[in-house]
């Protein structure tokens, strides 16, 4: 089911036919997922409606600070007297009935500019991987059917004008266990959508693409999910999808992926330079107060002062033990004495 360089054209009856079309450009296009999510999101942006608060709410009311030297914050305060509001806080959103922080309002940027360059990378990237038959599966479409994916049918399945034919169509080449799946996901929508006619949720099914509308709308139209994420081209739809467009389509930038047998093919390693040997590894800086061998190399003499300093320290230090225990007997002597 893996996508080829050509698709063999499936009957109206789901049995393959002799013939074969060449895969669309749009196929072989890069699956970039950061790119389809950064121009689903800019568009999506699109669709929002402008909201904000009044821009009197929290402001209702009379109120001016008592300024300082009265023990009270210098929030402003309600004027007057004889009920409780009065001297209360107001204004600030720290405030009860103050208003919000940064109150919306309606001139904020609600939508995003996307180049039409973009937004046609993103759309035959999106094609395409609705061509790779794992991630269309892990997107959840039900596929194990499908003898191909993309799969593509003769042109006489666009004269369908019927619901059952189209039914019927979609069972013969292995594509209603997508729709079974979508009629099993409908759900009711969490949220106040509810309220607002969007109150069922589904997921979406398999994408037919046609080339001439001989009554094939009306006949999905009715079938629960037909728009969704792998396709059903015709045959006809298909040369129109290759030839149809002078919009050039984004390349791979490898033709080959095998990059280890690039790089040990013989035409590479013909032109390459030999690999270094012989060289030195960088040494290591050292620091010479840390390391005793990195100051001797500086300073040869630093080992002699060194310890010539350690036996100096420790002539001082015996020294001064001796004088103090010299200090301590002339003290207990002098107290002997008098007593």
């Amino acid at each position: 089911m893996a996508s080829r360089p050509t698709v063999t054209v499936y009957g109206a009856d789901g049995a393959a036919g002799s013939s074969s079309v060449a895969l669309p450009g749009v196929f072989l296009a890069p699956v970039r997922p950061d790119v389809v999510h950064q121009v689903t999101v800019a568009l999506s942006k699109n669709k929002r409606q402008p909201y904000s608060v009044n821009k009197y709410a929290g402001k209702s009311c009379a109120a001016s600070s008592w300024g300082t030297g009265r023990a009270v914050s210098r929030i402003p305060r309600v004027q007057g007297g004889g009920t409780h509001r009065s001297g209360q806080g107001a204004y600030g959103n720290m405030c009860r009935g103050g208003r919000m922080f940064a109150p919306t309002k309606t001139w904020r940027k609600w939508h995003a500019k996307i180049n039409v360059t973009q937004k046609r990378y993103a759309a035959c990237s999106a094609i395409a991987a609705s061509g790779v038959t794992p991630l269309v599966m892990a997107r959840g479409h039900r596929v194990e059917d499908t003898p191909e994916c993309p799969l593509v049918v003769d042109a006489s399945v666009e004269s369908t004008a019927k619901t059952q034919k189209a039914v019927d169509l979609l069972r013969k080449i292995g594509a209603h266990a997508d729709v079974d799946k979508v009629v099993a996901s409908r759900t009711m929508r969490a949220g106040k959508g509810k309220m607002r006619n969007r109150r069922f949720v589904q997921r979406r099914g398999p994408l037919v693409i046609y080339d001439k509308d001989e009554g094939i709308s009306r006949a999905f139209r009715n079938i629960p999910g037909i728009d969704g994420l792998y396709g059903t081209p015709t045959e006809a739809s298909s040369e129109k999808t290759r030839h149809g467009t002078p919009y050039r389509m984004p390349q791979l930038q490898m033709a080959n992926a095998d990059l280890s047998r690039l790089i040990n093919s013989d035409e590479v390693q013909s032109v390459v330079n030999a690999p270094k040997e012989g060289t030195a590894p960088k040494a290591r800086k050292a620091n010479p107060l840390k390391s005793a061998k990195a100051m001797d190399v500086l300073n040869p003499a630093a080992a002699t002062f060194k310890k010539a300093a350690t036996e100096a320290q420790a002539t001082k230090k015996a020294k001064a033990k001796r004088v103090n225990a010299m200090k301590s007997t002339f003290y207990k002597q002098l107290i002997a004495d008098e007593s």
